[in-house]
């Protein structure tokens, strides 16, 4: 008998169900949020938003089940005892000794753990990262499911209303359809018509049986059928109609900007740059589950500031003294360049260790205060330093109390610090 392969090619095969894997992760729910909050803390920027494998200790998913207890008196053989005979006494283990063959962390003790792996995807890791996070100010203007929708060109159809005719289409088609139909007759006619050349201009022949008049009568007379036959052909059918066809496209009608605002000065280390890097690629994923459009704006300043790229905002070494200001000053400008308040929901993320010239930090929160935070959704501003807070903090401080919904200030120490204030910024606000 011959041996026979089976593929399981359903969408959920064996040890894959769908619905057992959900009800899985709603279990380990908690096991799976701190598994994913360590991971962020730990990763590096360009592998941010993969999966995670989370580890799972065996005793947390042990099923409780029910068995008949052990009672009465039993005799038990045990077979290949070469040691032990009946009535002898069995000496008792070392303390902390177990008989077990478990694979799990060995330890001095004779203690361990046994651990059960679970691989969560890309899409299950930033679900789990971004829970119970919203965008601020949702009810100003809302940002899921922001789709209008227009009509698209999508090709041609045989079907359709005399509206969405392709007169150029349709034509060109009737066109070719008599082409290929007549092309048979046509060549015929051409052949006739060179032999019905050749015979007006031979000399007549007086046999009648030869008659030339008879045989140019003949060839016109089959000339004239198939002229006939050519004519019969519609010039256009119902076959060569060719209609528009239209699809319903959905589009953002509200589209989001984020401003990235990184001081490059020369207190700003290597380590500071990249935890604000770290933050800065946290919000833009964060963003990129609720805008099917973003813009993303870099400035870095030191005592001037520029737009620039994503590689030389986060890699060039250019540096200097301190001057916040001009970059609030410069996405001052962009907003009023490109980015309608009515059209675009602006964002902000400023990233500094908070070194400032004193006369240039009230400002900075004069620019926020009357130019920026009427026009943006949110302002956060993320202070990178273990030391005091300066003159820059205090000020922006004020701001948080006049305006507590579109202004939030955090302070970062370490790179363990990112994730929970990026929650803290961006926690959902109870109704």
């Amino acid at each position: 008998m011959g041996l026979t392969h089976i593929i399981d090619r359903r969408l959920n095969g064996k040890n894959k169900s769908a619905v057992n894997r959900e009800r899985f992760i709603r279990r380990y729910r908690e096991h799976i949020k701190k598994a994913v909050a360590d991971a962020v803390s730990k990763r590096s920027i360009t592998d941010m938003d993969r999966g995670e494998s989370i580890n799972i200790p065996t005793r947390d998913i042990e099923e409780h089940v029910f068995r008949p207890g052990e009672g009465g008196k039993r005799e038990i053989v045990h077979p290949g005892n070469r040691e032990y005979v009946t009535g002898d006494a069995l000496p008792k283990p070392p303390k902390g000794g177990g008989g077990g063959s478990g694979t799990g962390d060995a330890s001095d003790s004779g203690e361990g753990m046994d651990e059960f792996v679970f691989t969560i995807s890309q899409e299950e890791f930033l679900d789990f990262m971004f829970e119970d996070l919203e965008l601020p100010n949702l009810v100003k203007k809302q940002l899921k499911d922001t789709s209008a929708y227009k009509y698209v060109r999508s090709g041609l159809s045989t079907a359709g209303i005399p509206a969405k005719i392709n007169i150029v289409r349709s034509l060109r088609g009737a066109y070719g359809r008599r082409l290929a139909l007549t092309g048979k007759h046509r060549n015929k006619i051409a052949e006739l018509e060179k032999q019905l050349e050749e015979l007006k201009a031979a000399p007549d022949i007086p046999d009648p049986a030869f008659s030339t008049a008879d045989q140019i009568r003949a060839l016109e007379d089959e000339i004239e059928r198939l002229k006939n036959r050519i004519h019969k052909i519609p010039w256009i059918d119902d076959f060569d109609l060719r209609y528009n066809q239209h699809v319903k496209q959905p589009y953002p009608s509200t589209s989001a900007v984020m401003f990235c605002l990184m001081d490059v000065s020369g207190s700003m280390s290597q380590m500071h740059k990249e935890i604000a890097k770290r933050f800065f690629i946290l919000l833009y994923l964060f963003l990129k589950r609720n805008y099917q459009k973003i813009d993303v704006v870099f400035i870095r300043h030191h005592t001037s500031a520029k737009e620039v790229d994503e590689q030389e905002f986060f890699y060039s070494r250019e540096t200097g003294g301190t001057i916040v200001s001009s970059a609030l000053k410069l996405m001052q400008e962009i907003v009023d360049e490109r980015y309608s308040p009515s059209d675009w929901n602006i964002y902000a993320a400023q990233a500094s260790d908070g070194d400032n010239w004193n006369d240039d930090s009230p400002l900075c929160s004069q620019i926020l205060d009357k130019e920026i935070l009427p026009k943006v959704q949110y302002f956060s501003y993320i202070e990178i330093t273990p030391h005091d807070h300066q003159m820059l903090w205090y000020e922006y401080l004020k701001l948080t109390e006049k305006w507590p919904d579109q202004f939030a200030i955090q302070h970062l120490v370490d790179a363990a610090d990112i994730y929970p204030v990026f929650r803290k910024l961006f926690a959902r606000k109870s109704a």
